[in-house]
Formats: C-alpha cells, structure tokens, sequence
C-alpha cells in the first residue's frame, strides 16, 4: 500500500491549529560555549522515569552539539518573553551575544526570569524525517508561578487574554 502526502503548506496550517509553549533548548559546545534556539515542538513523555522529547531540524547547527550523554536545557519562556523567543529563533548572529544566563545545578545554560527549566541529558537520538527527536531524561527541574508564551495559529497568543501577544 502507498501513502499519499499532504502538501507541506497544508500540513503547516492544520498544524498551527494545535497551541504549544515556546521553549529555549540551550546546550554548551565541546569548549563550553552557550548555544541556544527557540523550539515550540517539545513535550514530556514518561513520569517514571522522567523523560521529554525535543525536535531539531536536521539543518540547524545547534544539532552538532547533541549526542547520548549531553546535557541540555530546556527553559519555557513566560507570557512576556516574546523578545527572547524572537532572539533565539532568528539565525546567522550569536544568540548569546550579551545574553545573561547562569550554569544550572547540571552545568547546562540556564535563563533568567523563566516560567520553568528542565536540565536533561540525552539517552536518545532518533530520525524522523527532516528532524531529530532528542530524547532526554529530566534531572533537574524548577518553575514558579506565571502564565506561558503560546504559540497558536501562527501567532503568538496569551493563555490570559486569548488575543494576540504585540
């Protein structure tokens, strides 16, 4: 039996349908380098043991920096971080070019003022397609009270209003 596709565009859109949190994936390189992205397709996938799941596209470098036994971090950005997920998803300038962040309890970059962190390690590195779903068992992790930056129908959205973030 054959699949049949549907067209990328169509696909974009429909996907756009589904609200999700906008996350910062930060890693260090092999010198200890702060590397970092916006990266909206992230969600838990066990309680026990703890484990998420973060997509990378294929192309992007910060994926050279991801293997079994890296430590990354993952910082789920606030209602009023647009700005920042806008610094990090933009390419070609270092993202963390005056950006302030401190080593976490794993060594891993963490941000400032973030609604929650979770500091993980890679156990798995799996294809799909024009991506890489990572893997990664959580080791650390903090919050506190606020409401989250959303990304909705290809805007981003507040959780309080329900109308478009300026």
């Amino acid at each position: 039996m054959s699949l049949t596709t549907i067209e990328q565009h169509h696909f974009r859109r429909v996907c756009s349908k589904y609200a999700t949190g906008i996350t910062i994936l930060t890693v260090l390189d092999s010198i200890g380098a702060p590397h970092g992205m916006t990266v909206n397709s992230f969600t838990s996938v066990s309680l026990s043991p703890p484990l998420i799941l973060v997509c990378i596209d294929r192309q992007t470098p910060i994926l050279s920096h991801f293997k079994p036994g890296t430590r990354f971090g993952v910082n789920v950005l606030h209602e009023e971080q647009k700005d920042l997920s806008t610094w990090f998803a933009r390419s070609g300038h270092d993202r963390f070019s005056g950006m302030e962040w401190s080593a976490g309890e794993t060594g891993v970059p963490v941000l400032p003022g973030m609604l929650a962190t979770l500091e993980c390690e890679v156990t798995q590195m799996i294809e799909a397609g024009d991506h890489v779903v990572v893997i990664g068992a959580a080791l650390h992790a903090t919050w506190r009270e606020g409401q989250p930056l959303v990304y909705f129908n290809s805007s981003y959205q507040s959780l309080r209003s329900g109308t478009s973030v300026s």
